[in-house]
Parts: structure tokens; C-alpha cells; sequence
């Protein structure tokens, strides 16, 4: 009977931009169980509504995750406007969207970025994250932030882009279009990044439905589901919106639908400058949630599907704020994948999921 030698994977480690523990079970050099472990990070941010109104505490939302944190706004926002009833100006909700699309553009940049570092190819890690600072740069622009916005709150949005502006953000991303294929076209051709990703954490079709994972984790096994198709805010305007969606199930399908989404909400972003109309930016918000109302609201975050939820008492303050996040739902898949890998893929496995512990541990 073969020996079994447990190995502790994390907190700390040059793969992890947030710390992730894992007791991973070997035999010789082949993975038998992972085991998580989180908790690292916990800030109890849910425990806040109890002390920050519901209009302010789109502030605390924002926080929960520098990457995410403008769909974190705008997912709680969309909740409390559900639970009040609210209806958000037309092109406030382009304007979300713009920004949000812009997200998941630096998020799945810096995705990339940080792949190509793990497998050691330097120099492709730096021209992502140069790319990304062209993306930061427009935040900075239109909101005054480059990773809290602050652009979002309860009934539309802070500040308004002008047409002008929203044009000549277009004309930056077709100019970084040219320069992305090329990226795009290292990470999906070169043979040094096929060794190190085809075959490698593979997840089949039924396992990630079984698993019930969300976002490009499981669009990479082929399920076809994004919430952006549903319509909901600003998405309603798009003339059509197909997920990006692969069918080998493996850390080189994941970086694949990544990469082209990036393609896809730029394409998404110059179809809303087209067609946003004027109009006010934000609504006043009246009174308090009543008393045990209860909204719940659906986002497609960069990592995947966010679900939240919210509860009012009949005063400014929430009784109940809850979010269940991409991470929180991917982890069990990401597990499975680890069981039988390498001991040498497990840092690529991980990766390959985008973990954001500071989502998952509010």
C-alpha cells in the first residue's frame, strides 16, 4: 500500500493573491485529496448593515473586493431598488454597465497576467498588466478612482461620462484591440503554454453542473450560462449576447473563454456608447424597506454568477445582507480538480478558477 503524505499548500504563496490553505494529500507526486481550508480574511462586512444605512452601505459593498467592487455596488444597489421598488434612469443603467464591462475587461486581465506568471513567462505577465493600466486609466478618468469607484449608488449612478467621453473610451480599446490578439493569440497557440495547460485540471460537462459552477469555470466544461443574457439593467439594449462558451473543460479552456470575453465586453461596450440615451443619472430614494420585505438580485460578476440578497425591517438600516460569490460556488469543482493532478499543476489548477477569498470571506 502506497504511503500518503500530506503537504499544506498556502496561505502564503506566489500563486495566491489572496491566502487559500489546502492540505493536499499526495501519493509520490500525484494528488489524492485536497482538502480547503478558509477563514484567513473574515471581516464580517454582512454584520455591517446593522450599523450603516442602506444608502450608504453601497460604500461597505465596494470594499469587499477591489476587483469586483464595482459589481459589488451594483449588485447591491440592484438589490435594494428590487426591494423598494425603485426604477433606475435609463441611462444610468448603461453607464453601470459601461463601467461594469470595463471591470470584468481589467479583471480578466490581470487574470492573464497572473497566469503567465505562474508558468514563468515573464514577459507575456507584463504586457497584460500594461494593457490593464489603459483600463485603469479610464477609471481614473471618468470616477476620479482607479480600483474603488465610488460611481454607484442606491438609484442610479454618482456621475454621468459625456457622449464625447464615452466615444473617445471606445477609441482606446479598438487601439488596444491589435496589441490584445496578439496576447491572446501567445496564450492560445504557443506550445510552452499548452504543455503547462491542456489536459490539466480537466472537469467534464456533468461534473460542473453536478459541482454547480459559475463563470468561465463552468462555461469552459460547456455550460452555456451568463446572466448578462437574461437583459437584465443596461444589457436589455444589446441586440444579441451569446456566452463565450468551450468545450474541453481544462485550464486551457478557461484561459480561452476569458480571453475572448475580454474581446466580447469591448464589442458590448461600443454597441451601449451607440444607443445610450440621455437623460437623469439617478433617482431619490424615499423612506425605509419595509418591514420583512425581502429582494434578492442576480449579477454575472467577472469570476461568475453573484447572488444577493437583502431583508428590511421597516428602518434605514437592513436587517439581513447576504452575497454567495463565484468562489464560493467554484470551490468544490476546483477540489475535484485537483484530485489526481500533479503535485507540480496544483498552483496552475488553482489559478485556473480566479479565486477572490475576499468575496467569498465577507
Amino acid at each position: 500500500m502506497a504511503k500518503h503524505t500530506v503537504i499544506p499548500f498556502g496561505p502564503q504563496h506566489p500563486v495566491l493573491p489572496e491566502p487559500l490553505h489546502l492540505d493536499l494529500v499526495l501519493e509520490d507526486e500525484r494528488v489524492v485529496e485536497a482538502i480547503p481550508q478558509v477563514g484567513f480574511i473574515h471581516r464580517g462586512l454582512e454584520k455591517l448593515v446593522e450599523k450603516r444605512d442602506f444608502q450608504t452601505f453601497v460604500n461597505i459593498t465596494e470594499r469587499i473586493c477591489g476587483i469586483c467592487s464595482f459589481g459589488h455596488s451594483l449588485g447591491y444597489s440592484q438589490t435594494i431598488e428590487n426591494l423598494m421598488g425603485v426604477e433606475v434612469p435609463p441611462r444610468a443603467e448603461v453607464l453601470r454597465v459601461i463601467w461594469h464591462e470595463l471591470s470584468r475587461v481589467h479583471s480578466h486581465l490581470l487574470w492573464l497576467g497572473l497566469l503567465a506568471d505562474a508558468f514563468g513567462f515573464e514577459n507575456l505577465f507584463m504586457q497584460c498588466w500594461r494593457l490593464r493600466e489603459r483600463i485603469l486609466d479610464i477609471f481614473e478618468r471618468t470616477t476620479g478612482g482607479r480600483v474603488i469607484l465610488s460611481a454607484c449608488n442606491v438609484g442610479g449612478v454618482n456621475q454621468d461620462i459625456t457622449n464625447e467621453d464615452l466615444r473617445g473610451i471606445v477609441h482606446i480599446l479598438e487601439g488596444l484591440v491589435d496589441e490584445y490578439n496578439e496576447l491572446v493569440n501567445t496564450f492560445l497557440t504557443d506550445s510552452s503554454v499548452a504543455n503547462r495547460l491542456r489536459g490539466v485540471g480537466y472537469l467534464s460537462k456533468d461534473q460542473a453542473r453536478d459541482f454547480c459552477t459559475v463563470g468561465p469555470f463552468a462555461r469552459a466544461s460547456g455550460i452555456a450560462e451568463d446572466i448578462r443574457s437574461y437583459g437584465y439593467g443596461g444589457y436589455g439594449l444589446l441586440s444579441a449576447f451569446e456566452p463565450v462558451v468551450a468545450e474541453e473543460g481544462d485550464g486551457y479552456a478557461r484561459c480561452k473563454v476569458r480571453a475572448l470575453e475580454v474581446l466580447q465586453s469591448i464589442q458590448i461596450i461600443k454597441e451601449l456608447v451607440e444607443k445610450i440615451p440621455d437623460g437623469e443619472l439617478s433617482v431619490r430614494v424615499k423612506g425605509s424597506p419595509v418591514a420583512g420585505s425581502v429582494a434578492v438580485s442576480r449579477l454575472e460578476q467577472p469570476r461568475g454568477e453573484c447572488f444577493y440578497y437583502a431583508k428590511g425591517n421597516g428602518s434605514k438600516y437592513l436587517s439581513r445582507f447576504r452575497i454567495r460569490t463565484p468562489t464560493a460556488q467554484n470551490v468544490a469543482g476546483m477540489v475535484h480538480t485537483l484530485q489526481g493532478c500533479d503535485f507540480a499543476d496544483v498552483p496552475l489548477n488553482i489559478l485556473t478558477i480566479d479565486p477572490c477569498i475576499s468575496c467569498t470571506e465577507r
